[in-house]
């Protein structure tokens, strides 16, 4: 009995020492003008991304309670017109850790501020490319997934199913015009072409018109695999499904899409965080909110693993191959130490069902096989973090 109780006590001295540790995270949302679209069916969450923020909040206080770890969110909007840096410099005063949603530009200059140097900030909203490459910033994580993650999801789908002779209608707003760029550069890295491709220009009401002019519009594509739609926006696409020349699948922006998070992923554990997160805000998760949550999970696990609050603890511990982020995607989810891209699979989706998720079987890669989507270590030209 006696050598019972002293295992025992030897087991708890091997425990670390927990202290009262808090840690105050900071949600700042650059509210920016939305273009003009042909229909607004879909409404945007007021709270979209802080709803996603305040879940993970919860999340870690139901751990943190046990270990004698509180933790808070403070959220700001800028409005239009208004300056973004001052809110930034404002909040870095309070906190080192905010997560970000705010356009590509501004981001880069909030984390260029002096404020910032030394601060941990997380872009939980935009997908550029350039934020994970040449423009990475070392204070800058990404818990949303890139625009090229996406596309190369999409793509190993294409080239699963053997859909190799692609179309590609592309809008002409920016964000358009940067998803049609990833997809370019998806299909080339996957083998695949485009053998025709279209700007869409047209200005006609489609909500009306769209079974006439979507044919006439499409004719021309001749035959094709696979339509791919590069509409951000959600502003034409809905009208092209259906409605094309040649009854072919429409992938891309709409129709089968390379999701973040969708409400229709039920495996994992995923149903639970979803009913926890439509319990708590009366609707579906978005791809912003996930960011969001998975952003301020991020903060938590390493405060939890590593009983510190500073963030070049929290930072070097995140950057190591000891964190893991149990994400409800199937495996965990760690950060590329060359960029501070949270590794992810990327969910392959259509507003019923998950058809599958990427990487797919068969796509290997020497080290990580969630290194096959998006920018791999020797194409990457982040130098921020070496």
């Amino acid at each position: 009995m006696r050598r019972i109780i002293c295992v025992w006590l030897l087991s708890l001295m091997a425990l670390p020492a927990f202290a009262e540790t808090t840690l105050d995270v900071g949600y700042l949302r650059v509210d920016v003008p939305r273009p003009p679209v042909l229909s607004n069916l879909d409404a945007i969450p007021e709270n979209n991304g802080i709803a996603g923020a305040q879940t993970g909040l919860k999340d870690n206080l139901t751990t943190g309670k046990f270990l004698g770890q509180t933790y808070t969110l403070t959220t700001a909007s800028v409005p239009q017109g208004d300056d973004p840096l001052a809110a930034a410099a404002q909040m870095l005063a309070e906190t080192p850790y905010l997560i970000l949603d705010a356009p590509a530009p501004v981001l880069l200059a909030i984390a260029d501020l002096p404020q910032a140097q030394g601060a941990l900030l997380f872009n939980a909203s935009a997908g550029d490319v350039s934020l994970r490459d040449s423009d990475c910033r070392a204070n800058l994580f990404h818990s949303l997934p890139s625009d090229a993650m996406r596309t190369d999801a999409l793509a190993q789908v294409l080239v699963q199913k053997r859909w190799t002779d692609l179309v590609m209608i592309a809008g002409t707003f920016p964000a358009d015009i940067a998803y049609a760029d990833a997809i370019r550069r998806s299909l080339t890295k996957f083998g695949l072409r485009l053998s025709a491709e279209k700007t869409w220009d047209a200005d006609a009401d489609m909500r009306r018109t769209a079974s006439q002019e979507i044919p006439l519009f499409t004719q021309d594509f001749g035959d094709y695999d696979a339509l791919i739609l590069a509409d951000e926006l959600h502003d034409f696409g809905r009208y092209v499904l259906y409605n094309t020349w040649q009854a072919r699948p429409v992938v891309g922006s709409e129709g089968l899409s390379a999701q973040t998070w969708a409400p229709v992923i039920e495996q994992w554990g995923a149903a639970q965080l979803q009913s926890r997160f439509s319990d708590q805000h009366s609707r579906d998760m978005t791809s912003l909110d996930y960011a969001a949550w998975a952003a301020i999970r991020t903060l938590g696990e390493a405060v939890t693993r590593t009983n510190a609050t500073d963030p070049q603890t929290l930072r070097d511990y995140i950057l190591s191959d000891a964190f893991e982020l149990a994400g409800f995607k199937g495996r965990a989810l760690t950060y590329r130490a060359w960029n501070g891209q949270l590794r992810q699979p990327i969910a392959i989706a259509h507003p019923r069902a998950l058809v599958a998720q990427a990487p797919l079987e068969g796509f290997l890669h020497q080290t990580n096989e969630l290194d096959s989507l998006g920018l791999d270590r020797p194409e990457s030209k982040c130098e921020a973090f070496q």
